[in-house]
Formats: structure tokens, C-alpha cells, sequence
């Protein structure tokens, strides 16, 4: 069996090689951009892309003595995070000459972990539905899904090991699915938000991309300074699986019931517990409410967007600022409660439950690339806030990829993604 490219290697184990001194920075960079160079042409993973500067910093790595978890790493950056040494124009023309003098928090501490930031992926506008050049690496007649969707399409397709993107709806799990890699959504409030566009102040959570669980994993220690998501499972601690379709669930396309299907006729004899669960009754319309709230507060976070730049907005993104108008600030609150009072119900079936097993999307990415496809089997976990991880194993009908996500408890991230490792594991073997 050969063995893989420099620029196919999970990220954790070139982080292992880069701290064992087996390999160096600018070996792995330079293979990285040898990909950039033979795809991204086709693929428009990348917005921003420096290879000088990029080299600069493998070299000082190498130089240097091993700095954190990410050591030598290239990592993408979703450009709606700020870069100092990077324009960030958030996918949109309005910031087409903007020039940050700092950067986010996160892409701070990725840097401080010794990550080598490598240039900055396709996002669509503002993080919202209009795309952006980026193409489904696996059929370029396809949607990579969004908003990080140059983030997803250059992990998927072996430009770089790692990358950051966010989630508003389901823009980290959705793209995650469409591209067949590993999403990772920490649970609210557990990664900071500093020098990211924001939309939505309920909703926005950093997150990122790999292509395995243990990389994104490596990632998110570096993200939220909890070492426990990067220490190894514990194999004899086989998680409780409840098996959530969800009340979307009649949107699910045949390969997503055949994904199902699937990985539960995998887990149920290896399991302590697989069983179907089900929202409990008094719980809201999840989707319905996360929309209102992303509607009410994106109408306000691009105030100054919509009041001075509206001739240079999507009319896709100004029927959205439209529909926020008209929620008022009384409505807002009380949606705000009745997601605080879902969050508490739902927080009770993981006193039975260690993770949920619950759909991505509705199947394969679809044909075209003038839309992101369909959000709507991550609305609902993104409003409760709860961490969510996509675990790609399978093939659709048109040998596309196709995998399901898992859900914990809000601050459980280290269960969900030890969980994940060993739920993977047992779909990939």
C-alpha cells in the first residue's frame, strides 16, 4: 500500500511528525501549495493566498521550538474572520479593500498553538446564503454548501489539513456533508468571537474542518483550552447512542435513509445503548424559531451594511434584512425565552443519552452552484447552542459523499468528539 502525499496527512499526524522533528513545516507547505496549484483553479477554495509569506512562516517554524498542538500546520482561514496579515472582506464587495489591524481571537490562538496560516477561504456574503467561486472538489457542477464552503472544499480536497469556519444555521455541518470531511461545532459560547463578522449574536459559533475526528479534535483543544478534547478515547467507554431523525426528518432523500440505515445496523450490537428518541412534545418548532431569531438579529449586526452600502448587497441578502424589519425587539426577547426553555427540555435526554445520532442533510450536495443547499437539519441544534460533529462515511447515488452528525450536551464537547472517535471507528471499519 503507498503511502499518502505529505499533503494528504490527517493533521494530527503531521503534527506528530513536525514535533518529533520527522518532518519539517516547509516540506508539508510546499506540498500543499503543489495541490493549490494543481486545483484551486477549478475548485476556488481561496480567497487570499500568499505563498511567500506563507513560506516566511514555515521556515521560522522550523527554526523555532514546537509551539502547541498545531505546530507546522497549514490551516485556512474563512474569511470571515480577521487577519492581520490578510485582506478579510467577508465575502462581500463592501469590505473588498479591508485591512484589518488584528486578528480574530481564534486565529490568534491557533497561531499561538503554532499553526502557520496559510491564506483565507471562499465564504459566502456575510456568511449568508449568496456563494461564492468555491466548487464541490468532488463534482464541480456542485455546491460545496456554506458559508464555509472554501474552508471545507480545501480540507476535502487535500490542500491543507485544517481550517476554521463558522456556524450560524448550518453552515460548518452542512459543508462538512457536501465536501464528505469532518465538521466540528463546539458548543456555544466555548470559542471567542473577537474579530469575527457577526450576524447573529444568539447564534455565530467558530468551528472547523478536518479529516478525521482526531484533527478536528486537535483543533478544537487549540480553540477552546479544554485538553480533554484532544486526549484519546477511552475505548471501553462505548457512548449511549440515541437515534434522533428528527421532526425534518420526511425531508431526508433516500441516501441519507440509506446513511441511516446503515450506521444503526452497524452500532446495534456494539452499543450499550441505541434507541429512538424523539424531541419531547412541548418543545417549539426549532427551525422556524432559529430562523426568526437569525432574521431579527442579522437585520440589526449589518445596520450599517443595509443603511449605507444596500446597492451592493445580494437581493437575496436584502430579503433577508427585509424580514428582520418586522420582528420586533418584544418578540425577539420572547423567542429568546422559549429557547432558553427548549434548550432545558431538551437538555434532559442526555441524562439518558451520551450523544444524539441525528441527520446532516438531506443527501448528496446538490447539482449547481448558485445556491448553498438547505440548512435544515442543523437550524435547530445551532439555536440550542449544543456541539455537533459530521462523521462522513458513506456514498450517496452519485458517489457523492453522505454521513450523519452527532450531537451532545451543551460544554459536553469532550464526550461528543470521544464519542464521535469511537462511533467513527465502528462506521469506518
Amino acid at each position: 500500500m503507498n503511502s499518502p502525499k505529505l499533503n494528504e496527512l490527517d493533521a494530527w499526524q503531521a503534527a506528530r511528525l513536525i514535533a518529533q522533528r520527522e518532518l519539517r513545516a516547509v516540506d508539508l507547505l510546499h506540498a500543499c501549495l503543489d495541490r493549490i496549484t494543481e486545483r484551486d483553479d477549478e475548485v476556488h477554495a481561496f480567497a487570499h493566498l500568499d505563498r511567500a509569506h506563507a513560506l516566511v512562516q514555515a521556515n521560522a517554524l522550523d527554526k523555532g521550538p514546537v509551539r502547541g498542538l498545531l505546530h507546522g500546520l497549514p490551516i485556512g482561514v474563512k474569511d470571515l474572520f480577521d487577519t492581520i496579515d490578510f485582506p478579510t472582506s467577508y465575502g462581500s464587495p463592501v469590505y473588498g479593500a479591508h485591512r484589518p489591524r488584528a486578528d480574530a481571537a481564534s486565529v490568534a490562538l491557533c497561531r499561538e498553538a503554532g499553526a502557520l496560516v496559510m491564506g483565507k477561504t471562499v465564504t459566502t456574503e456575510f456568511a449568508y446564503f449568496y456563494p461564492g467561486a468555491t466548487r464541490n472538489p468532488h463534482d464541480l457542477t456542485r455546491t460545496p454548501g456554506g458559508s464555509s464552503s472554501g474552508s471545507a472544499a480545501a480540507v476535502a480536497d487535500s490542500m491543507l489539513p485544517l481550517a476554521l469556519g463558522t456556524q450560524t444555521a448550518g453552515s460548518v455541518i452542512r459543508p462538512a456533508a457536501y465536501c464528505g470531511v469532518v465538521g466540528y461545532k463546539p458548543s456555544s459560547g466555548r470559542v471567542p468571537r473577537a474579530g469575527i463578522k457577526s450576524i447573529s449574536e444568539a447564534l455565530d459559533t467558530p468551528g472547523g474542518f478536518g479529516r478525521c475526528v482526531r484533527d478536528v479534535a486537535l483543533l478544537g483543544a487549540v480553540l477552546t483550552g479544554d485538553a480533554r478534547l484532544s486526549t484519546s478515547p477511552d475505548e471501553s467507554a462505548a457512548p449511549r447512542i440515541g437515534l434522533c431523525r428528527t421532526p425534518e426528518w420526511a425531508y431526508a432523500e433516500a441516501d441519507t435513509q440509506r446513511a441511516w440505515d446503515t450506521a444503526t445496523a452497524a452500532l446495534t450490537h456494539v452499543a450499550p445503548a441505541l434507541a429512538d428518541v424523539a424531541l419531547p412534545d412541548d418543545v417549539p418548532d426549532l427551525v422556524a424559531l432559529q430562523k426568526e431569531v437569525m432574521a431579527f438579529e442579522m437585520f440589526r449586526a449589518l445596520s450599517v451594511e443595509r443603511l449605507h452600502h444596500r446597492d451592493q448587497l445580494s437581493l437575496q441578502l436584502q430579503a433577508q434584512l427585509d424580514s428582520g424589519s418586522v420582528i420586533s425587539g418584544g418578540t425577539h426577547a420572547a423567542n429568546l425565552v422559549r429557547t432558553e426553555r427548549a434548550r432545558h427540555r431538551i437538555d434532559t435526554l442526555f441524562d439518558q443519552f451520551d450523544v444524539l445520532l441525528a441527520p446532516s442533510a438531506a443527501g448528496e450536495a446538490p447539482v449547481g452552484v448558485d445556491a448553498t443547499g438547505d440548512p435544515l437539519f442543523c437550524r435547530g441544534w445551532t439555536l440550542l447552542g449544543l456541539p455537533c460533529v459530521h462523521l462522513p462515511f458513506t456514498r450517496g447515488s452519485n458517489g457523492l459523499p453522505v454521513g450523519l452528525q452527532l450531537v451532545g450536551r451543551w460544554g459536553d464537547d469532550h464526550r461528543l468528539l470521544s464519542s464521535a472517535q469511537w462511533i467513527y471507528d465502528r462506521l469506518t471499519q
